[in-house]
């Protein structure tokens, strides 16, 4: 475990250029110009602590992250590990799964809000590359 601040916010940005194809975050990036504290705060502790323990690979906890996100209602944040977990090798059948897995848990009305968000990053993403997104 990183013993200082620098260390754990080091370790956070490795992270997030790890998940995000080498580019940084947008909405942390913005979040700190505004709310600086809560930035270094996501990015030292849910991401340089949580997220680099041993136990569970990148593509897992994108899984697990997309699930709790989903259930929640929290478009936002669902769709920004959605595609972090694109970007770990997670298929998009693999994330329907999830979406379809959530209505037990969490009930029709937050899987049909993930399913549109869903929508929206797969459709975002084939524009992009001009591909399939699978």
């Amino acid at each position: 475990m990183p013993e200082t601040t620098q260390e754990r916010l080091r370790l956070g940005a490795d992270v997030i250029l790890r998940l995000n194809n080498g580019v940084p975050q947008t909405t942390l990036k913005n979040m700190r110009e505004e709310f600086p504290f809560l930035a270094d705060a996501t990015q030292a502790y849910a991401l340089g602590d949580v997220w680099t323990r041993p136990g569970l690979d990148d593509r897992t906890r994108q899984l697990a992250a997309v699930a709790a996100f989903a259930a929640m209602g929290e478009r936002g944040l669902m769709k920004i590990h959605a595609g972090y977990a694109l970007n770990v090798g997670v298929t998009e059948d693999e994330l329907k799964e999830i979406v379809y897995m959530i209505t037990v848990p969490a009930g029709f009305p937050k899987a049909i809000l993930a399913s549109q968000t869903m929508s929206e990053l797969f459709e975002e993403r084939r524009n992009a590359i001009g591909g399939s997104g699978q």
